[in-house]
């Protein structure tokens, strides 16, 4: 299995007090990072001999991937979780909050005493929706290794000596064999069911472009791999591009201001994609336009830094470039 990273879901240039800096820093480096160490793990397992892998060489794997994985699914959370007023809770959830913590004051009270308390340290803290109690409570998760954030188990065997030991004493291969036969497959069939009708997290979705197809970095990369004709153009804005340091491989830059100068130069034969720095605006009308005049277009879903946060080849984005740029709109 191949996990895909997710588009940066935040608009970093409106939050209040967080630079786009930081949060591209965090996006590119720790939450790919992140995506990239749980790829290479579940490469690595993919291609074991489970005949004559050691279970603890197993088991050493299996937890870096759950470190991994909930790493990746932290971030996206993260990220989720920014870009709106702070200050003002919808009724209907404060009212939830108010309910399981008795005020809402109580709640930010304990969620920032926590977050204090890690201060210096590692871990996270999560505001957590409990379905079998069916309230929601504070929690730290430390080191990325509590259970798979937002996961519905549906079937568990408990390893701790305490599941066993009276009975198998340190035999514990003769209790898993025993669980194993005792398995009431037609209850896990049942909570199946169940788990499956639970909804993902809600995906990105701006609707102004809904009509507007997108295409992901994985899929672009896996073009550019086997040799497919794919017209790249990079729209970030020109006061962006100034200070910019690298361009993905294999794109041009182009003026999304001038648009009309340089349409002339795309094929009407070949697939186009554009991108700007998030994936936002920018790409997605450039797309948008592009389409109207005929053109098999797409936008790059995450843009710049979604690109770089898969490690996609990029090169120096220099005043060169841009000059090249222009003589080409101009030409």
């Amino acid at each position: 299995m191949r996990y895909k990273l997710a588009p940066l879901y935040c608009r970093p240039w409106t939050l209040n007090g967080i630079s786009a800096r930081l949060i591209e820093s965090h996006y590119e480096n720790n939450y790919g990072g992140a995506l990239n160490r749980l790829n290479a793990i579940a490469e690595e397992i993919e291609q074991l001999d489970l005949s004559t892998t050691s279970g603890q060489s197993l088991a050493r794997l299996k937890r870096d991937e759950m470190v991994a994985l909930n790493s990746t699914l932290l971030h996206e959370l993260y990220f989720a979780s920014l870009g709106g007023d702070g200050r003002v809770l919808p009724e209907a959830l404060a009212s939830a909050i108010a309910q399981d913590f008795g005020s809402v004051d109580r709640w930010r009270q304990e969620f920032v005493g926590i977050a204090n308390g890690l201060a210096g340290g590692s871990g996270w803290v999560l505001l957590t929706y409990v379905p079998r109690d069916g309230r929601l409570v504070n929690q730290i998760a430390s080191d990325h290794a509590q259970s798979i954030a937002g996961g519905v188990p549906i079937l568990a065997l408990d390893m701790y000596e305490h599941a066993y030991h009276l009975e198998f004493g340190a035999n514990a291969g003769a209790y898993i064999a025993a669980f194993m036969r005792n398995i009431d497959w037609s209850a896990v069939q049942l909570r199946h069911e169940d788990a499956i009708k639970v909804a993902p997290p809600r995906p990105l979705e701006q609707k102004q472009f809904a009509d507007v197809p997108s295409i992901s970095v994985e899929e672009v990369r896996e073009m550019l791999e086997s040799g497919t004709s794919v017209q790249i153009i990079d729209t970030r804005p020109k006061h962006y591009t100034t200070k910019a340091q690298d361009i993905m491989e294999g794109a041009v830059w182009r003026d999304p201001e001038r648009l009309d100068d340089w349409i002339g130069t795309l094929s009407k034969t070949e697939p186009v994609v554009t991108f700007c720095v998030y994936g936002f605006h920018i790409g997605c009308e450039t797309a948008s336009t592009l389409r109207k005049a005929g053109f098999d277009a797409r936008y790059m879903s995450g843009g710049h830094f979604a690109w770089k946060a898969i490690k996609g080849p990029v090169r120096l984005f220099d005043d060169g470039a841009l000059v090249n740029s222009r003589l080409t709109e101009t030409s």
